[in-house]
């Protein structure tokens, strides 16, 4: 089945920090009021972004569209999905106000947490997912560069890698990154996590990687942020932010995504082995379990 098309609104946050000031405010608007910009002019939307029609032309042509026409048929076409799909008390669009009420706070939390995942379902590009599965599964090893909450997300690739017997190693620290990322050649796969792409410490142990000869992979939620110009493949997640930052459980749920489906996929391609792997890595803990048969055969 053909994957379904991304969602302007999606397309449009995650081009948001490279476009100009005068695009950031077009794009402000269509992410926050797409349903009322599908009834607009492109006057109108002009006027209310306080830009210019061809600011709003420019916009139209980053987010992969002929023009302002093809953009209002998109946001209508979403907007009546949403409609349709929306029930009277789904927090829809709506972000954490102070004064909603902690059963509300929740509602709106689970949704956005939702939409991240299946918004990053929808706009994985299939052909670059291959080509990550692929040089993960030929690796001789895998670094994995993370900081902050995409450490977490880094650290969980490692221990599903190695639980299938790949050799992968999670870096957090700046200097032992670099270290690491020094001694990396050809043979090996090194994989940048940053939600907002602009992370230094990430950024520089990835683009060391790159030069010393091994394959780079970018996850990040902007596709044209700067860690993305020292990647060879890109893979994106679609992860919006909220008040209070619930917007960062959101990313690492989207991250944690993609993951699972490079997991998958590598487990897919080396499938014998994975098997072998999985249950000697089994068998290992089982033992562990409270009420579980603690002697060995």
């Amino acid at each position: 089945m053909k994957p379904p098309p991304v969602e302007a609104v999606v397309r449009a946050r995650g081009l948001l920090p490279s476009l100009s000031p005068a695009e950031q405010r077009v794009a402000r608007v269509v992410i926050d009021e797409a349903a009322t910009v599908a009834r607009l002019t492109i006057t109108e939307l002009a006027e209310r972004a306080h830009s210019s029609e061809s600011t709003v032309i420019r916009f139209c042509r980053a987010l992969g569209f002929a023009g302002y026409s093809e953009l209002r048929l998109t946001l209508a076409g979403e907007a009546g999905r949403a409609y349709e799909a929306a029930t009277s008390d789904e927090p829809v669009g709506s972000d954490i106000s102070p004064g909603d009420e902690l059963a509300q706070v929740v509602k709106k939390i689970a949704f956005a947490d939702a939409r991240a995942v299946e918004e990053t379902a929808a706009q994985i590009d299939i052909a670059v997912l291959e080509q990550v599965v692929g040089l993960v599964a030929g690796a001789r090893r895998v670094d994995i560069y993370g900081v902050g909450a995409s450490a977490f997300v880094a650290t969980d690739f490692q221990q599903k890698l190695h639980r299938i017997g790949r050799i992968a190693y999670a870096w957090s620290d700046t200097h032992v990154a670099l270290t690491s990322a020094a001694l990396l050649d050809e043979r090996d796969v090194a994989f940048g996590i940053s939600h907002t792409g602009t992370t230094s410490d990430t950024i520089d142990a990835f683009t060391l990687a790159g030069q010393r000869g091994a394959r780079t992979v970018a996850l990040t939620n902007f596709p044209k942020s700067p860690i993305t110009r020292v990647a060879d493949l890109v893979l994106t997640t679609a992860a919006r932010e909220t008040t209070f930052r619930s917007g960062a459980m959101a990313s690492r749920l989207a991250q944690l995504t993609v993951i699972d489906c490079v997991f998958v996929g590598v487990a897919q391609r080396t499938y014998q082995e994975t098997r072998t792997a999985l249950d000697a890595t089994f068998a290992a803990v089982r033992g562990r379990r409270i009420g579980t048969d603690r002697r060995r055969g």
